[in-house]
């Protein structure tokens, strides 16, 4: 038992290092990045697809897939519209990590984006604990999930500079109380963007892609 915090220590300090060395690469090509982190279901790839939909036509984009199983079945719809796609199958872990983002950027062809889209592997908790090399993070929550989980699952919300609150259609349907949920995000990062949208109707879509473009400028600045 002695030795057990160490070994975490050195694991998470070779991550970190690695992470900088990401960072270093898209910096070099000019690319911005961005790590997506969501609990499964939340509708991490229909927001994605949304985005390619919205900037397509000014902005190369690249996408980064994260799956714990052989599963090539979100990549393929990033494909299909039109964007390079790399997957990384995790072999069950519950998150990405650095190594593995570096053996993915190896694949990607980033002389020929601007933005890459990491979408990690569908998980509260693992994901915020790895740093990736992006320049920042987002998580996007859904109306089904429940309201609670700003205070059932806090690590995840403190590190990010976005929330999407996806899924805003079944709003009339679901026991949600909007009010409690910002409250509880509030609380723990009051300095997040916050946008409520809906992929199926496309509500709130454009206010998050205005930010995501200034953001990509702030970085590039």
């Amino acid at each position: 038992m002695a030795t057990t915090v160490p070994v975490i220590q050195e694991i998470m300090s070779a991550n970190d290092s690695l992470a900088a060395q990401n960072r270093a690469k898209l910096d070099e090509a000019g690319v911005v990045g961005m790590n997506i982190m969501a609990s499964p279901g939340a509708g991490k790839t229909s927001t994605i697809l949304r985005t390619i939909e919205a900037l397509a036509a000014d902005t190369r984009l690249g996408v980064v897939e994260g799956d714990t199983a052989n599963v090539t079945i979100d990549a393929d719809k990033v494909t299909a519209a039109g964007m390079p796609a790399v997957q990384i199958n995790t072999g069950g872990d519950c998150h990405l990590d650095a190594v593995m983002l570096s053996g993915a950027l190896a694949q990607m062809p980033l002389a020929e984006i601007q933005l890459l889209i990491v979408e990690n592997v569908g998980n509260l908790i693992c994901p915020a604990s790895f740093m990736l090399g992006t320049h920042f993070n987002v998580v996007i929550a859904s109306v089904p999930e429940g309201d609670d989980k700003p205070y059932k699952y806090p690590n995840i919300y403190r590190g990010i500079d976005a929330l999407i609150l996806n899924k805003m259609d079944l709003l009339p349907y679901v026991d949600f109380d909007l009010a409690y949920f910002r409250r509880g995000i509030e609380m723990l990062n009051p300095n997040a963007a916050f946008f409520p949208i809906s992929c199926k109707t496309g509500e709130g879509v454009a206010e998050w892609v205005a930010w995501l473009k200034a953001r990509m400028q702030q970085e590039r600045a």
